[in-house]
């Protein structure tokens, strides 16, 4: 054998070893989502997380246009506001050298002659562009389509009155019997679309394989072209790395997103091998010449550097209004109280319980409140009554813990509730299917229709609630009220459930002292967890806790209290040196985030000898619900004339309502320390607070849990909002009025296209300006710093935020004062440097 054809040989074969390894880094490069049951916060950037962003602004951009930043014109508004100056330009100007603006003369100069409207800039053409071209047919609407008519029946959770596609074989199999039956494309003028894919090799791999060798995409550049093959179904694609994501938390291996890459990659080439006649092989050379040239562009065009610079200096103007608000709170010793407190109130970090602890601590200065992720530190799988499976109760970064069943204390009245649950669930399932039938939607629901007259006038007034809390729906009002946790460990036909004891007391340790929370308990300790109140919103379960995997935080509260009250817990924390007095009471807490009203449970089965505390804090909680709804009016330019406690609640059962809260819009910072730090400062309902004090921490255990856990929960939180402003068309879930529920899982804007992810407009957007900002997330950490260099170097994935610009770390000192911002590889700045570097 020559040596030409040897190496030919080898290189074919090399080739061929490559391709699927640049398949699994562009499916790597894709962020997971949650369907609407769960929708969690995520990072739509998480692919590029090793990626310094500006990096990554400049790659999106050539993949599709993707924009990470506003236009021009909102960050001149800016300027021209005061709300970013000089000195926050300057400084994002000599923090990137790699610009070439030397001043800030020069860069305000090549701002004044940018032009209004600046041309795209190149992108990478797929073959269906290139078609397009040629044909003048948009092929890349069909291509997406095609794909979501098949994805939507493929993974229907149960909208859908009969399955279309066999869900029960993999993606690409089932993928596959659907294109080959299909006459969409062909009539849409692709002769011989079908053929082609029925000529394909069963296995996935080897059917990608093949079509790759049709479509001759450069080795070199190959990752690059199927990363934008997966952004063009970019939702699609997203909801199936979701399903990789899952099984990798479970330590399994899963290549589903990988699969659904073979039915793109398979479909593009049938495209090309269709359209064979129009000769499309030297216009696909272009655009394959092309996407070399792309990748090996480092740097971005120059009117999106200037886009980068004027981000920058936006965030900067927010990092230093947020080291400003510290250093204007007026010195005080106020450590911990040390008179006992009559009540500390543990609510979730979130930004909207800012608000509320504020306004709580107003009511008595005998209220303290502490700041924790929402599932209490209880990662537990729930099971509601009349459910046959448990739901995960905890961050989607980690796997829930042992089973625990929702149950009542009378068996009795619990059978009752569960055969009530199931009957309404099969009722509703019949009447679902009477609804939608060949011949009933036609002869019965007219007359049907007239007996919902009634209900459709008080729904549309507000006097009514359009449909039952999902919570609420087959219990009596007593039942409702009777629920309980079962934390006694059993084993049935659903399997195991329930915690052991000493499971329970690891729990009860890890939680309180994780909290700080170990000595000076109060008479009564609150949980209260939170949920949204909503009506006719997909979206709903993004308003409820992230921290519980887009459920509310009701179950962890209970099970949390239920622990903490046991004597027997309580006997073994004693010997963990954690004393909860006899006289200390946990009670289970909800938030409802829409109308801000807190419900108290079980307070039946609490002993007379704390009812006056009780009934102080019933009126605790009620006065700082209506200081907090007050506060929130405004926002939603509530007339003053206008009852605002009417107007608040109305919204919340209010069918039309397209903003029934802003949810997390509006966040941008992350502060862990003592609460006596922020106490005392109007945050504006945008920071995370967190609880923490480094001196109880003697091996920093704790704040490695905080910035590994809750600190990246919170970036996520955070880029997701900023996402969804920056570029709602593509990571965000466009307009809210348009949408239409899909397989029960996401939403399609209109009757079709792509499905959408994040954030619908109308949640960072009034419709006159918007309300959440895109200010990239600012931590600042109450710790010695070489605690926090360790964990970063011991954990590269959140050295990696800190050292590519997904968030701002910065350093707090006793005082309560921000001195010290994080500047990459573990490295420290003063933060006064900042204000000599404006004055020189």
């Amino acid at each position: 054998m020559s040596e030409d054809l040897k190496t030919a040989q080898k290189n074919s074969k090399n080739k061929k070893e490559s391709r699927p390894a640049s398949m699994q880094k562009a499916c790597k490069k894709i962020a997971p989502l949650w369907s609407l049951e769960n929708f969690v916060a995520v990072n739509p950037y998480l692919g590029f997380a090793e990626t310094p962003f500006k990096d990554a602004a400049h790659r999106l951009s050539q993949l599709g246009n993707i924009e990470m930043t506003l236009p021009v014109s909102f960050y001149q508004n800016a300027i021209r506001n005061g709300d970013i100056e000089d000195r926050d330009l300057e400084k994002a100007i000599t923090d990137d050298p790699d610009t070439g603006f030397q001043t800030l003369g020069k860069f305000l100069q090549a701002l004044d002659e940018m032009e209004p409207a600046v041309e795209p800039s190149p992108t990478v053409d797929l073959v269906m562009d290139v078609a397009a071209e040629v044909t003048g047919k948009n092929w890349s609407s069909l291509f997406v389509d095609c794909m979501t008519s098949w994805a939507a029946a493929y993974f229907d959770e149960g909208q859908a009155l009969w399955m279309t596609t066999d869900n029960h074989s993999d993606i690409f199999t089932a993928w596959r019997v659907e294109a080959e039956m299909d006459p969409t494309p062909e009539i849409m003028g692709l002769k011989g679309f079908r053929s082609h894919i029925q000529k394909l090799p069963d296995d996935p791999i080897k059917a990608a394989l093949h079509s790759l060798d049709v479509l001759k995409v450069p080795e070199e550049s190959l990752e690059f072209y199927l990363h934008g093959l997966l952004l063009r179904i970019g939702g699609w694609s997203s909801y199936v790395a979701r399903f990789d994501w899952d099984a990798n938390l479970e330590g399994k291996e899963a290549n589903h997103l990988q699969l659904f890459l073979c039915n793109l990659i398979c479909w593009e080439a049938a495209l090309y091998q269709s359209l064979e006649s129009i000769n499309l092989k030297n216009l696909w050379e272009k655009a394959k010449g092309k996407l070399n040239e792309l990748q090996q562009q480092e740097r971005p065009e120059r009117h999106q550097q200037i886009k980068l610079i004027l981000q920058q200096a936006f965030d900067n103007a927010c990092e230093r209004s947020l080291i400003e608000r510290f250093r204007q709170k007026p010195q005080q010793e106020h450590i911990r109280q040390k008179e006992r407190a009559d009540v500390q109130a543990i609510f979730c970090i979130d930004v909207r319980s800012e608000v509320f602890r504020r306004n709580f601590e107003m009511t008595s200065p005998t209220v303290e409140t502490i700041g924790f992720a929402g599932f209490f530190g209880f990662p537990i799988s729930f099971q509601p009554i009349g459910h046959g499976e448990g739901q995960p109760q905890c961050p989607v970064l980690i796997s829930p813990g042992p089973k625990v069943k929702e149950s009542m204390e009378d068996s009795r009245e619990y059978e009752q509730a569960v055969s009530a649950r199931k009957l309404r669930r099969q009722l509703m399932k019949a009447w679902k299917s009477f609804k939608l039938g060949a011949i009933a939607c036609f002869s019965f629901m007219g007359p049907v229709g007239l007996a919902y007259l009634f209900k459709m006038f008080t729904d549309a007034f507000g006097i009514s609630r359009p449909v039952k809390n999902p919570d609420r729906a087959g219990f009596t009002k007593q039942q409702f009220e009777r629920r309980d946790v079962l934390l006694s460990t059993e084993h049935d036909e659903t399997g195991s459930s329930g915690i052991p004891m000493k499971e329970q007391v690891e729990m009860a340790k890890g939680a309180l002292k994780a909290m700080s929370l170990t000595d000076n308990f109060a008479r009564i300790v609150l949980i209260a967890g939170h949920g949204s109140n909503t009506v006719n919103n997909p979206h709903a379960s993004g308003l409820d806790c992230g921290a519980c995997g887009g459920r509310t935080g009701e179950a962890n509260a209970k099970v949390a209290a239920r622990i903490l009250n046991d004597p027997e817990v309580r006997g073994h924390l004693k010997h963990e040196g954690i004393r909860i007095p006899d006289d200390t009471l946990f009670i289970a807490a909800l938030h409802d985030t829409t109308t801000d009203q807190v419900t108290l449970f079980n307070t039946n089965q609490i002993d007379k000898t704390h009812q006056h505390d009780l009934e102080n804090l019933k009126t605790w909680l009620k006065e700082a619900g209506r200081a907090t709804r007050t506060e929130r009016a405004s926002r939603f330019k509530i007339n003053k004339d206008e009852d605002v406690e009417k107007a608040i609640f109305r919204r919340s059962k209010d069918w039309s309502q397209v903003r029934p809260e802003w949810g997390l819009a509006g966040c941008n910072a992350f502060i862990v320390a003592p609460r006596e730090r922020t106490a005392n400062i109007d945050l504006g309902g945008k920071s995370f607070l967190h609880n923490y004090d480094w001196k109880q921490d003697e091996d920093f255990s704790v704040l490695e849990l905080i910035m590994t856990a809750p600190m990246v929960v919170t970036s996520w939180i955070n880029l997701q909002y900023y996402a969804s402003t920056v570029d709602n068309k593509t990571f965000g879930s466009g307009n809210k009025t348009l949408h239409n529920v899909t397989g029960g899982i996401g939403v399609l804007e209109g009757y079709g296209g792509d499905l959408r992810t994040g954030l619908p407009w109308q949640s960072v957007h009034d419709g006159d300006r918007y309300q959440h900002l895109p200010q990239r997330l600012n931590v600042v950490i109450e710790a010695p710093i070489h605690a926090m260099n360790a964990i970063l170097e011991n954990h590269p994935s959140v050295k990696n935020l800190c050292d590519n610009g997904w968030l701002n770390l910065l350093a707090m000192d006793e005082d309560g004062q921000i001195r010290k911002r994080y500047a990459g590889d573990r490295k420290w700045k003063a933060v006064e440097e900042f204000k000599m570097e404006m004055m020189t």
